[in-house]
């Protein structure tokens, strides 16, 4: 039985009377801490060991006094001693000591005079022997009741993930694999993490119990098997001739040790590394990084990546602080202001928090959840805190009902994960973080509080989201949120299985569309919330989802089939973490929320870095794209793909795609040698020109045989050629391809300039300013990679390389990977140009022909050397600069701020312009009668 405060707090006081009149002599130092330890109710042979060697710089020796390993390290002087030189002296040992092994807590003492600080906080207390009473709390780590706070980056997350895949990787060599093994892993972890942080009554038991086996780890094995089975089973029911060692644990409960799992031969080596994660202080790590970590070292392959695998909890409050913290914090904070009917108000607060469920029905291993969770408790700790200032009950009756102060717990957080080891994981660290948030509460209310045994468990259920009916896994009208971070798969890039799904729950009908696989779960939830969920929606998707053609097919369903509205958003930013391998994702966090329930302000938050912080801005409506639609007819209106430009401009159509198989396209060197040799076809072999040459410099070359007469076509070179393209068609696995089989010398998609042309390649990097565009001319081909405008006009150039119209391809546009992708029917048939008069093509040819020529200063140069932004030259930048100036002119005298303004006046352009356009489609024939 664990001792209350009050019970420490005596036991402190005999401790110092003993003391008082003791020599304090530096020898007599394990006497004085073993009974030291005593006072917490801790065997200090178990946890902490005296005399500890450690290299220090120098190649010399130390000793460290009192040391247990990775959280406290004491220096003790004898009576009088200088203690500011004893903590120089301290810390002279931290270079010895590996990075798992480093203290939390530095003690300096000379038996008289204790000076403790907390390392990781900074924190620091001193104070007399006689006054040790006032102050054992700051002595709560030694039962493992301590405050914790996480950084997303602590490499003690990813040792310890390192420390249990070493061991996995050992048993599953030897044959202990699958589920099995899986479950094994997950309730070590528990216990690695309950021997840490006082979930056992005695910190350290389960490591000790664990060096009782044998060396040779023959019985290591048989021992943790039976160890599950006591946790399993209730003290009463346990066998009477059970040994000390494994009687001294607590029944669990939880079902976490219910399943007899086979037993694992252990050998010398493998209890060598379970003895090595014993050692490691587990009380450090997050249980939301973790859980993703531990997932992580079942696949070797991703082992040297580790640490790409998680979410950052920063990342994590950018979903829940709007979802619903936000607004929580705030309600607190005004009962905090009120002068009268605080107490009522903060009950009734406290009431709601522990009404509400929250459901990830995407869970992973549970960070969601498990952030979710801690901030709730920690919003309930603050309340409790704030009824105990109003003087709700005295500190005593606080002591004694500490274990009825929460009433928030475990089971009202819910969640589906398709694999069945993440979301056993997910269970297993919402019960450590429910411990971690005990061990918070047990401080600031002077009683140890362990929900031991686990009556409460969440709901984590093994299952296919998308093929769960969410409403057998919680009620919708019991649900208060739904939050998490759903696969992102493309819609190249998903099986067959997952492509049917999403056109299953979409019903686009026709070809299904082409929607992320992370857009089926913003559609269930959508009819979750309309079977009568109260639900509000925060969910993490790729940003594909806020622009290109997924727009127009995802958002008209939601709007109008599921009646839901933007409640908030973050705009595109990186997600993920800095660790080593780590891609950042780009994404966006959307928050829905019925309409009926809709806020009067929307809340957006926009990235001028994307790695960087973001900021706030607050709208009376948001358009799917995230920007201000307050100022639009239609705030729901998308962007549809367009065959025709919607001005009066020249059409934009792809280059020439050969589906050849390569046998018509010939590399440089090669082309010329092939011209040499056979000048006969010289005027069929002509420069091939893709996005990656004209961008980068380079040539190829295309045999393009189109009204080639009859010599031509019987030429042998010509025919082997021409053999080899109707092979390669007619093995194809499309229809289209194969039927082209009969026409080898026609290309799929024919474009053949016959004078100067404006050419755009279809994907630009991200990082440039400008998507470079410019102009060739026969007898150069461009290929599908290149859109290609046969009839523009320097001023068509001008518009189109303007800061206006990139605003338009950045937000409009998809992405290939994060460049931006130039889509015809999305990016140019939908822009609005602006109205021009003869004076104002006059001008604009001018400031083109500025870009032009700056760019013909510098011949040497590509085009992707010129736009690259590190390096562009300044006479091209103010070329440019000048033309954006007075483009942006063209549309509005007020000069703009930024993107966002650009964008938000072209969609009121645009909404303008598809008026008429969408009147007369719904203008319907009238029919005739007979």
């Amino acid at each position: 039985m664990r001792l209350s405060w009050n019970e420490i707090r005596a036991r402190a006081a005999a401790f110092a009377e003993d003391w008082k009149d003791a020599r304090y002599e530096k020898g007599e130092t394990q006497s004085f801490y073993d009974a030291f330890f005593g006072v917490f109710g801790v065997s200090r042979r178990r946890v902490a060991s005296f005399e500890h060697p450690v290299k220090l710089l120098g190649d010399r020796r130390g000793f460290i006094d009192l040391f247990w390993k990775g959280v406290l390290l004491v220096e003790q002087k004898s009576a009088g001693r200088d203690l500011k030189r004893a903590r120089t002296q301290a810390l002279e040992y931290f270079p010895g000591l590996k990075e798992p092994e480093l203290p939390r807590y530095l003690l300096v003492s000379d038996f008289q005079t204790f000076d403790l600080t907390d390392l990781e906080t900074g924190e620091g207390v001193s104070f007399r022997l006689d006054q040790l009473a006032h102050h054992v709390e700051r002595f709560g780590f030694i039962m493992g009741v301590e405050r914790r706070s996480f950084r997303d980056q602590d490499p003690a997350n990813v040792l310890a993930a390192e420390l249990l895949g070493k061991l996995h990787d050992s048993l599953k060599d030897a044959g202990y694999d699958g589920h099995d093994l899986e479950r094994f892993l997950v309730r070590l972890l528990f216990c690695l993490f309950a021997d840490s942080t006082g979930i056992f009554e005695t910190r350290g038991a389960f490591e000790e119990a664990v060096r009782e086996t044998r060396e040779d780890g023959a019985d290591t094995g048989s021992f943790l098997i039976q160890m599950f089975e006591v946790l399993n089973r209730p003290e009463a029911e346990r066998q009477k001739a059970l040994p000390d060692h494994l009687a001294q644990f607590p029944y669990v409960n939880g079902d976490l040790f219910a399943e007899r799992l086979r037993i694992p031969a252990f050998d010398a080596k493998m209890r060598g590394q379970l003895l090595e994660a014993c050692g490691f202080n587990w009380e450090k790590i997050s249980p939301a990084i973790f859980g993703s970590l531990f997932q992580s070292v079942m696949d070797r392959a991703a082992r040297r990546k580790l640490g790409a695998h998680y979410t950052t909890e920063k990342n994590i409050l950018k979903v829940i602080e709007p979802l619903f913290l936000d607004d929580l914090r705030a309600e607190l904070a005004h009962i905090r202001g009120l002068k009268t009917g605080r107490r009522q108000r903060l009950k009734a607060l406290h009431e709601k928090l522990a009404a509400m469920r929250f459901f990830d029905p995407a869970c992973g291993c549970g960070n969601f959840l498990v952030i979710a969770y801690r901030e709730l408790r920690q919003l309930e700790l603050e309340i409790l805190n704030a009824l105990r200032a109003l003087g709700e009950r005295d500190d005593e009756t606080l002591e004694m009902d500490v274990t009825q102060l929460s009433r928030i717990d475990v089971d009202q957080f819910y969640g589906i994960e398709i694999e069945e080891f993440p979301a056993r994981i997910a269970e297993t660290a919402m019960w450590m973080m429910d411990h971690i948030m005990n061990n918070a509460l047990s401080a600031a209310f002077g009683r140890h509080f362990a929900r031991i045994p686990l009556k409460k468990s969440p709901v984590i259920v093994h299952a296919d989201a998308l093929e769960t009916g969410w409403a057998d896994v919680l009620p919708p009208e019991q649900c208060s949120f739904i939050l998490g971070n759903p696969p992102f798969i493309g819609a190249k890039f998903q099986s067959d299985v997952q492509r049917a799904q999403v056109r299953r729950i979409a019903a686009l009908g026709g070809s299904g569309g082409t929607l992320d696989y992370v857009c089926a779960w913003f559609l269930k939830a959508g009819e979750y919330v309309r079977r009568g969920a109260p639900a509000r929606i925060g969910f993490v998707a790729t940003n594909s989802i806020t622009q290109g053609e997924q727009v127009a097919q995802l958002w008209p369903l939601l709007f109008d089939r599921y009646r839901l509205e933007i409640a908030f958003a973050h705009r595109t930013f990186a997600w993920g973490s800095d660790a080593r391998g780590m891609a950042h994702v780009h994404v966006v966090v959307i928050g829905l929320t019925r309409r009926e329930d809709e806020p009067e302000q929307k809340r957006l938050f926009a990235y001028d870095d994307i790695k960087g912080e973001p900021h706030e801005s607050r709208h009376a409506a948001l358009s799917p794209y995230l920007i201000d639609a307050s100022g639009l007819a239609d705030r729901h209106i998308v962007i549809e793909r367009r065959s025709t430009p919607i001005c009066d401009v020249p059409v934009v159509r792809f280059g020439s795609q050969p589906i050849d198989g390569g046998h018509l396209i010939f590399e440089f060197d090669e082309g010329l040698i092939l011209r040499q040799r056979h000048p006969e076809l010289s005027d069929y072999i002509r420069p091939f020109i893709g996005a990656q040459e004209f961008l980068n410099g380079g040539d190829r070359w295309i045999l393009a045989l189109r009204n080639a007469p009859l010599p031509v076509l019987q030429h042998e070179f010509v025919i082997e050629r021409l053999k080899a393209v109707r092979q390669y068609r007619s093995e194809s696995t499309r229809k289209a391809t194969r039927d082209l089989a009969a026409f080898p010398s026609d290309f799929a998609f024919t474009t053949i300039p016959e004078a100067p042309f404006l050419a755009l390649p279809s994907v630009t990097s991200e990082r440039r300013e400008y998507a470079p565009i410019g102009w060739l001319e026969p007898p150069t081909i461009p290929s599908n990679l290149m859109n290609v405008a046969l009839d523009a006009e320097r001023w068509h150039f001008a518009v189109l390389t303007s800061a206006m119209h990139m605003a338009w391809l950045r937000e409009i546009g998809g992405r290939l990977k994060s460049d931006y992708r130039y889509s015809i029917g999305i990016v140019y048939n939908t822009f609005p140009w602006p109205e021009l008069k003869d004076a104002d093509r006059a001008r604009l040819n001018d400031l083109g022909q500025a870009v032009l020529d700056a760019r013909a200063a510098f011949p040497e140069a590509t085009l992707a050397d010129l736009y690259d932004p590190d390096v562009m030259p300044a006479p091209l930048r103010r070329a440019h600069q000048a033309l954006d100036r007075a483009v942006d002119r063209l549309y509005r005298k007020q000069p703009f701020e930024g993107d966002r303004e650009r964008v938000e006046h072209l969609f009121a352009l645009y909404e303008r312009l598809r008026a008429p356009v969408i009147a007369a489609a719904q203008k319907k024939p009238r029919r005739r009668r007979g």
